[in-house]
């Protein structure tokens, strides 16, 4: 079974990313890199992004990870910063009620994307 299937499908995945948002423009952390940010579109493609990575439908069509974040690297994103969106995904997860072994499979999941999305 996927990652998706056992987090609860398109339904948790959505739910995931409106309450992952929220919690992203509220952290002090990271607010700032979402400033410009139309963010009906980022929700879009984050949920896209997600339903693949988990290992749903691939409807992404967004930019590779190093690409679509090199802006935001010039503008100082950095591991902190990554660990900030992490631990939002981590607590959004938890509030769902997702187990710890699946939240664990998640932060996993992202740590593989760690190197692109700071350009290193």
């Amino acid at each position: 079974m996927s990652l998706y299937s056992e987090i609860g499908g398109e339904g948790a995945v959505n739910a995931a990313v409106d309450i992952f948002y929220r919690k992203v423009l509220k952290d002090d952390r990271i607010k700032r890199f979402f400033d410009d940010v139309d963010m009906e579109k980022q929700v879009a493609k984050q949920k896209a992004f997600l339903t693949m990575a988990f290992g749903g439908p691939n409807n992404y069509t967004g930019m590779d990870m190093r690409k679509g974040h090199a802006h935001l690297v010039a503008r100082g994103l950095n591991d902190s910063h990554f660990d900030a969106v992490v631990e939002d995904l981590a607590a959004t997860l938890k509030e769902l009620n997702v187990s710890a072994n699946l939240i664990a499979q998640v932060a996993a999941l992202c740590e593989t994307t760690r190197k692109d999305v700071l350009g290193k």
